[in-house]
């Protein structure tokens, strides 16, 4: 028996391709041309059977002159492809989704598909190309297999691919082939599998939603406060066990009522009702003072919670509490900025100023002058005070760990990025205070990310795609000339002009030694020091010395100091070496600094001491010289004063065992400070 042909028109190719591959199962051997309308048909469409995918399909061939009367047809009855039914079915309850086909009656019959599959619990509304542009709640799209007919203004597309041929079209097919009677048991049996895939889907689907509904009212009814929401016709929709207790209720009393018909507080109904959309009030309710917070959905709705003060004084208690163990906290206040001199004084006064704006603070001092202690005390002062407090210094981390160390990052950014990626400080110092430390030494790249944080108030984690909002206070210090590092083209202009919006100058320790003496009381009563007493000449060649390391400096001078002494009394014999040579009363005794910091003065005076040793010396063997002194420096950080002083042509870096070596002008230098 000779083998019938067949001919499938549909729009578009993708289609007639989707309906052979359905029938390719029951009709393997059978000859089957494919057409499509979008490619162009110029002669008239005859076979033995001619399957059309609409009744549009068989208008357009009526208008080109190519359908032939005489050729069996049959047009076929679609259905949605129901291997992706459980995308529909995940879609949340109530979803404005646009059903887009190529023309208007292709997505009404989707439509019509959906429901009658019992997927009713969308908003539909069909929609193609021509139509007027969609409201703008559409932010969902089904589509079987027409993505590019999308609105633009749609920000989640489900493509279903085309829809296929129904139970009775393929039946009527087979049958004109003569194929039926071969595969009516199979075709049964697999249409059968589907239907009863796709009823198992359903069920598990909304056991699923069962479950998720039932766990969502348990974590509603765990909260330790309480929630009630009332939709816009004034009806209570939720109301959970915390807040029934406020009203001595139970749920079949409220859910399902209107709040005015069971909530007797005349003062509560006029706070639903009468005020504004936002906003928090306290209010007594059957005795008991009650602190209400009120927000407004999209939908008309309002969202009431309810707290009692000690409740909410509690979750700030343990708030501190997690901030402390973790380190988020600020440890100083500007009571522990210790001295009363006139440049001190006029510091912790602006200081105190500022902290109560909002302001971005940028410290400009010496190593040494406390910029973290005025940093700190700055948060203490703030109304952010009750937030966390992080610190991150520039100098002390190389440039491929500063970004991710800020902004955080996703899964998978890198090699080693932590599963499931890491928030980075910016979002743990949310609602709290930032202190960037040596600002001055951060990359190009990582300023123009710390100029839309001051702008925007946005980051986005490295390796991701998300813009997150944040709410941080920053902090800012350096011992550098910002201005000339901006002429020099180091330093963004626009990221300098928004730090110094709140511009504070600490003064160095040479420039306040009327503070000297309360800073070595202060210094000799903490921890281990706390028995000792210094001798008056000692306080003298304190006077005398510039102290380039400043406070920090002088705390490790006197910690040097209790440490050799072997009495209680610290005298001139129990000085460090290099203060042996400054002689009392010699008030012009003088560091010639030339701008220099006191990190990058001691840098000087140890190459000096390895070229006399007649040793090489790199940042690695010079950050380990500076363990245990005053000017304590990371491989990074000595890595910066060297490119610094390398600027300054006092030294010369040379590569490998070369190390660093002095200028003349280095030189220069070196003599003039011993």
């Amino acid at each position: 028996m000779v083998k019938k042909s067949m001919t499938i028109v549909a729009g578009s190719m993708n289609t007639a391709r989707a309906i052979h591959e359905q029938l390719k199962e029951h009709i393997k051997d059978q000859a089957v041309t494919l057409l499509a309308y979008e490619n162009g048909i110029c002669t008239k469409v005859s076979d033995d059977l001619v399957l059309l995918s609409s009744e549009l399909t068989k208008d357009d061939l009526l208008a080109l002159g190519c359908f032939d009367e005489n050729s069996e047809t049959i047009i076929a009855g679609r259905t949605i492809n129901y291997d992706f039914i459980d995308q529909i079915v995940s879609i949340p309850s109530g979803t404005p989704v646009l059903l887009v086909n190529d023309v208007p009656e292709t997505a009404t019959a989707m439509i019509d598909n959906l429901i009658s599959l019992g997927i009713d619990h969308l908003e539909y509304q069909a929609f193609c190309p021509g139509m007027e542009a969609p409201d703008r709640k559409f932010k969902v799209a089904v589509t079987p297999g027409e993505p590019d007919k999308v609105p633009e203004s749609v920000e989640l597309i489900y493509d279903i691919g085309p829809r296929l041929l129904d139970f009775s079209t393929v039946t009527n097919v087979l049958m004109s082939l003569d194929t039926l009677g071969n595969q009516a048991g199979r075709y049964s049996s697999v249409y059968l599998q589907k239907i009863i895939k796709i009823a198992k889907r359903l069920a598990a689907s909304r056991q699923e939603i069962e479950g998720l509904n039932s766990q969502l009212n348990r974590l509603i009814d765990s909260l330790k406060e309480g929630l009630m929401v009332i939709d816009e016709t004034g009806r209570i929709k939720v109301m959970n066990e915390y807040a029934l207790t406020f009203f001595n209720s139970r749920h079949y009393q409220v859910i399902g009522k209107m709040a005015k018909d069971v909530i007797y507080n005349a003062e509560l109904l006029e706070f639903i009702y009468e005020s504004s959309g936002l906003g928090s009030d306290f209010i007594e309710i059957e005795g008991h003072s009650v602190a209400i917070n009120k927000m407004k959905t999209k939908t008309g709705e309002y969202i009431l919670s309810f707290r009692r003060p000690e409740s909410i004084l509690e979750d700030h208690m343990s708030i501190k509490q997690e901030f402390a163990r973790r380190g988020y906290t600020a440890k100083y206040q500007f009571e522990n900025i210790i001295g009363k001199s006139a440049a001190l004084t006029r510091a912790k006064t602006l200081s105190k100023k500022l902290a109560k704006s909002e302001l971005t603070i940028l410290f400009h001092g010496e190593s040494g002058t406390g910029k973290e202690l005025f940093a700190s005390s700055i948060h203490r002062e703030s109304a952010r005070k009750n937030g966390p407090f992080l610190a991150i210094n520039f100098s002390s981390l190389p440039d491929e760990l500063v970004e991710s160390e800020l902004f955080g990052y996703e899964e998978g950014a890198f090699t080693g990025a932590k599963k499931g990626g890491k928030a980075g400080l910016f979002e743990q110092a949310d609602s709290g205070t930032i202190f960037l430390d040596e600002i001055g030494d951060v990359s190009p790249k990582v300023q123009a990310r710390l100029l839309r944080v001051l702008q925007e108030g946005e980051i986005m984690r490295v390796g991701g795609n998300e813009i997150k909002r944040i709410d941080v206070r920053i902090v800012a210090a350096t011992n550098k000339d910002l201005a000339l590092l901006v002429s020099q083209d180091k330093f963004r202009e626009d990221l300098y002009y928004r730090l110094q919006m709140g511009y504070i100058k600490l003064p160095p320790l040479r420039d306040r030694k009327e503070d000297l003496r309360s800073l070595i009381e202060h210094h000799l009563h903490m921890g281990a020091i706390s028995k000792m007493s210094i001798d008056e000449d000692v306080i003298e060649i304190f006077k005398a010395h510039n102290w380039p390391g400043n406070v920090r400096e002088l705390k490790n001078c006197l910690g040097y100091m209790s440490a050799v002494s072997e009495s209680n009394q610290l005298t001139t014999m129990d000085l460090p070496e290099y203060l042996q040579h400054v002689q009392k009363n010699t008030a012009e005794v003088s560091v010639a600094t030339d701008g220099l910091a006191g990190e990058e003065l001691f840098i000087l005076k140890a190459i000096a001491l390895f070229e006399k040793r007649k040793e090489a010396c790199g940042r690695e063997k010079l950050a380990t010289y500076s363990i245990g002194t005053a000017f304590e420096m990371t491989k990074y950080q000595m890595r910066n004063r060297l490119e610094h002083l390398k600027e300054m042509n006092l030294i010369s870096l040379g590569r490998g065992k070369v190390g660093a070596k002095l200028t003349e002008r280095g030189r220069h230098h070196v003599m003039t400070i011993k």
